[in-house]
C-alpha cells in the first residue's frame, strides 16, 4: 500500500510517498511559497508510484478525535468546531483535505491527529481547574501537540541507546518555529507543554507561550480589542518575535542579532533556553528520574549553541554534554559525554513515517473487517 503523507505549513507543502508496511520512501518533495494547495497538489506525482491513500497530520478535533480515523463529514465538522483554538493549523488542513478530496476522488483520506500520542497523559496532568461545564461540554483540557514527532522520538531514541523503551524516562524536546516538550515514560506520553491549543507552553517563533489569561482580558478591556485582534497579536506577533522585536522570531536571526549586540534578541534566547531547562527539570521530577533527553526539530537538531544553553546548569540531574560531539557531529547521535548518567541525543524527526504507520494500521484493519 502506497500512502501519501503531506506535511503542511502556512505557505509550504512537503510530502513523502511511503510503501507500507515496508516503510520504503518512494518519493518525496517540498514546495515553498504555496498560495493555492490545488496547484501544489497537482505537482505531486500520484500516478507513478500510484497512491492508494492520503494521510494527514491533523491537529485538533476535540476529545472525540484523539486517534487515527477515516475522514468523513463528522470529523470535518469537529475540526471546524475547534478552529478557533487552532486557527492556522486547522484551517490549513481543512483546505488541504478538501483540495485532495477534489483532486483524488475515491482515494481514502485518513486523519492522524497530533493529540493521539498524548492520550495516555494521566487525568491529573491533563485536567484544568476550570468550571465543570467547560470540560464536559466544550472539551477544555490539555491535549498536547507535536504528537507524531514525540512518538517518533520515543521509538528512535531507544534504538540509538540500545535500551528497551519500557525502561526509559525520556524528555523529548521538539524545538523549532513551533516548540514543545514531552515527558515520555515507558514509551508513553505522561505530560507535555502544549495544552488546549498549540499556543501554550514554550515561546514559539511568533506564538506566545505560557501566559496568565487575565493579562489578555486586561488588555482587551484597556484597549477595547476584539477577540480577532488579540488572536492576531498573540499568534503572529508574540513569542520570540514579541520578546526580541525581530519579525518572524527565527532563532537563526535572533542568534545573529545577539552576536551583533542586540540585547532584546539575547534576552529572547535566554528566556527560551530557561523555559526548556526548567521543563526538563520538572519532567524529571514528574517521572521520578531521568535517563535521556532528546533534541529534535529544526532548532533542536541543528543548533549546537542552543542545545548547550538548554542543558547548562542541569549537571545536577546527570546531564553532561560533550562539547566536541555537540558541535561537530552529524546525523542521529549521542552528544553527551561517556560519563554522563543521562544520555543526550540529537536527531532528525520523521513525522511522516509515524503518520504512515498509523494510517496503514487503520486501513489494514478496515480492510480485514470489510468496512469502507
Amino acid at each position: 500500500m502506497n500512502i501519501l503523507v503531506p506535511n503542511l505549513g502556512s505557505t509550504s507543502l512537503k510530502y513523502q510517498i511511503l510503501e507500507m508496511p515496508a516503510e520504503r520512501v518512494l518519493a518525496r518533495g517540498r514546495f515553498e511559497r504555496v498560495t493555492d494547495y490545488r496547484e501544489a497538489i497537482a505537482r505531486i506525482p500520484t500516478a507513478d508510484p500510484a497512491v492508494d491513500a492520503v494521510a494527514f497530520k491533523t491537529v485538533l478535533g476535540g476529545p472525540r478525535y484523539r486517534g487515527t480515523f477515516l475522514i468523513d463529514a463528522t470529523l470535518i465538522a469537529a475540526m471546524e468546531e475547534y478552529l478557533p483554538a487552532a486557527p492556522a493549523h486547522n484551517a490549513i488542513y481543512l483546505a488541504a483535505i478538501r483540495a485532495f478530496s477534489e483532486a483524488m476522488p475515491g482515494i481514502p483520506l485518513v486523519a492522524a491527529f497530533e493529540t493521539e500520542f498524548h492520550s495516555t497523559i494521566p487525568e491529573y496532568a491533563a485536567r484544568y481547574g476550570v468550571p465543570a461545564e467547560w470540560r464536559e461540554r466544550y472539551g477544555i483540557r490539555r491535549y498536547g501537540f507535536h504528537g507524531a514527532s514525540h512518538q517518533y522520538v520515543s521509538e528512535r531514541v531507544p534504538e540509538l541507546l540500545g535500551r528497551p523503551r519500557e525502561t526509559l524516562r525520556l524528555v523529548s524536546c521538539h524545538l523549532g518555529g513551533s516548540s514543545s516538550i514531552c515527558a515520555i515514560q515507558n514509551g508513553r506520553s505522561v505530560d507535555t507543554t502544549m495544552g488546549f491549543s498549540p499556543q501554550s507552553g514554550l515561546e514559539n517563533a511568533t506564538r506566545h507561550g505560557e501566559l496568565d489569561v487575565f493579562a489578555v482580558l486586561y488588555m482587551m478591556e484597556r484597549r477595547g480589542w476584539s477577540v480577532a485582534e488579540v488572536r492576531q497579536q498573540l499568534a503572529r506577533e508574540g513569542g520570540l518575535a514579541g520578546l526580541s522585536g525581530i519579525a518572524g522570531g527565527d532563532v537563526r536571526d535572533l542568534e545573529a542579532a545577539a552576536d551583533q549586540g542586540n540585547q532584546d534578541a539575547a534576552l529572547a534566547l535566554e528566556v527560551f533556553a530557561y523555559q526548556v531547562r526548567k521543563t526538563i527539570g520538572a519532567y524529571a521530577a514528574a517521572m521520578g528520574g531521568l535517563d535521556a533527553v532528546a533534541f529534535t526539530g529544526g532548532i533542536g537538531e541543528n543548533s549546537a549553541r542552543l542545545r548547550s544553553r538548554c542543558c547548562q546548569g542541569l549537571e545536577f540531574l546527570g546531564i553532561r554534554l560533550d562539547p566536541v560531539r555537540n558541535e561537530r557531529g552529524a546525523g542521529d547521535r549521542v552528544v553527551s559525554s561517556d560519563d554522563s548518567p543521562v544520555a543526550v541525543v540529537a536527531l532528525a524527526t520523521n513525522e511522516e513515517l509515524i503518520v504512515a504507520r498509523r494510517a496503514y494500521k487503520l486501513l489494514a484493519a478496515t480492510s480485514r473487517s470489510g468496512v469502507g
